[in-house]
């Protein structure tokens, strides 16, 4: 072990070696921990409207939004993780979620099966363009290995966004 190792572990236990710095460290991190906030969010609302949901179109719906929250779910344990890989920390509380998120909660209750697919969809595309944001900040860094998730999950959202707005379509 070097000396520079140790010193890290008894300075900050929790901050993991990673060659891209502290500025690369502490920008990457911040951008996927308000990006995992806004991914909770997205996650509890598409639960949330997936528990809710009725109407003629209930179970075609109803299984899209579980299926969407898996998805969106299973993004976030990558997320928190590679905050993590690159030195980082990352959400520890759901209040610290509440601080960060930029995607608005719906707690109405009730809200038709309309305006909660419509509601999904923008919070889908928006979701996209925090993704880009952090995209650009690895970028910035040269964190390809975050880059390259980020773009996967840019994919999802985007055919996620898809999905929704094409359930809407009348024609």
């Amino acid at each position: 072990m070097t000396a520079t190792i140790a010193k890290a572990r008894q300075a900050a236990p929790l901050r993991t070696p990673t060659d891209l710095g502290p500025d690369a460290t502490r920008h990457i991190a911040a951008a996927l921990t308000g990006l995992l906030a806004d991914t909770f969010a997205l996650y509890l609302k598409t639960k949330n409207f997936h528990w809710h949901m009725s109407g003629p179109h209930f179970r075609d719906y109803h299984l899209m939004l579980d299926e969407q929250g898996e998805q969106i779910f299973s993004t976030t344990d990558d997320i928190a993780e590679r905050a993590r890989k690159v030195g980082g920390t990352t959400l520890r509380s759901i209040g610290h979620i509440q601080r960060l998120q930029r995607l608005a909660d719906n707690e109405a209750d009730y809200v038709s099966p309309e305006d909660m697919i419509a509601e999904l969809a923008e919070d889908n595309r928006r979701l996209v363009t925090f993704l880009r944001e952090v995209h650009n900040v690895c970028d910035e860094y040269h964190d390809v290995a975050t880059a390259s998730l980020v773009e996967n999950w840019i994919d999802e959202a985007e055919r996620r966004a898809w999905f929704l707005f094409e359930t809407t379509r009348t024609r």
